[in-house]
């Protein structure tokens, strides 16, 4: 298999254990948030850094934390990161995965808004018009629904930040997130002790459950890593369009298995979201292959300058 065929097997696989992953948390269903939450972080720590010190880097950690400017950006990217979980979950668990679904649809489209301000990116009219029937979906669904869908807009913004931090934070995937991770234990454990001693977690648990909570750590970490194996080895076009099955597989699990209620405004909201997103996807392949093209011909003229050059000087 070639290097890019291992690239997208990677990529689909990490886009369908995260559009799976409600069937995980629902098995943890009669356990509070909170501690879901809680023991996600822990683990996914005890992963992270197991990983990093087998591969002789936790050293690494250190040079990050102690430079004051990385280690702002780490405390703002584990926020964001730590927000976008707990509310997977909490949504999960209170069968709200509709929410979920359409927060990661519209994550690509609320992060070329975000690049527009933030970086001063281009829109075209394309896009433009994929961000406004984002936009009208929503509208569609405060409407209907007497209310904006919080859990939806919290997801794509916060998952929008993550990724303009980590566009500012020149550190390697693993290391970052470790780190990330490393910062936001102390604040969860310290909120699962102040509810359990308000007596609203009890943190006793079954063998079964126990060890259901362990698994989150490398629940949350194969994806990831399968992630950056896929973006070092294929377009970021590529990566992107195959992350919809993310949010595919998450929609099957709320409608079909889940059974849950999808009203007439959200069966007008949700194609709006697909019509805009295949906008933009073909927006972003004829982009993407121009690019390919323009590269190609510069290449192309540069050989010939170089060719030109050396019969030049092998001539008497």
């Amino acid at each position: 298999m070639t290097e890019t065929g291992k690239g997208i097997l990677a990529m689909i696989s990490a886009a369908g254990l995260w559009g799976i992953s409600p069937l995980y948390y629902k098995l943890l269903s009669h356990i509070p948030a909170a501690e879901v939450m809680a023991h996600r972080t822990v683990w996914s720590l005890v992963f992270f850094a197991g990983l990093l010190a087998f591969q002789g880097r936790l050293g690494e950690m250190g040079s990050v934390l102690r430079n004051p400017r990385r280690f702002g950006l780490i405390v703002l990217a584990s926020l964001m990161v730590s927000t976008n979980w707990f509310l997977f979950i909490y949504a999960t668990l209170t069968e709200r995965n509709t929410e979920t679904s359409l927060g990661y649809y519209i994550y690509p489209l609320v992060a070329v808004f975000v690049g527009r301000f933030a970086f001063g990116e281009r829109l075209g009219v394309a896009q433009w018009l994929s961000v406004s029937l984002a936009a009208g979906a929503v509208a569609v669904l405060a409407f209907g629904l007497g209310a904006l869908p919080w859990i939806s807009l919290t997801l794509a913004a916060t998952f929008s930040l993550y990724g303009v931090i980590k566009k500012l934070l020149p550190v390697g995937p693993i290391v970052s997130v470790t780190c990330e991770v490393l910062v936001a234990v102390p604040i969860t454990l310290a909120v699962l002790f102040w509810l359990y001693a308000r007596g609203e977690v009890n943190l006793t648990y079954s063998t079964v459950d126990m060890l259901l909570l362990i698994a989150s750590g490398p629940i949350t970490a194969f994806p990831l890593i399968l992630f950056t194996i896929a973006a070092r080895r294929v377009p970021m076009t590529t990566v992107g369009l195959l992350q919809y099955l993310n949010p595919t597989l998450q929609f099957f699990c709320a409608v079909v298995l889940f059974g849950e209620i999808f009203t007439p405004y959200h069966q007008i909201a949700f194609p709006m979201i697909w019509i805009g997103l295949a906008i933009y996807s073909v927006a972003t392949l004829r982009q993407d292959r121009v690019a390919r093209r323009a590269s190609m011909a510069v290449v192309g003229v540069s050989t010939q300058v170089t060719n030109s050059a050396k019969e030049a000087s092998a001539k008497p």
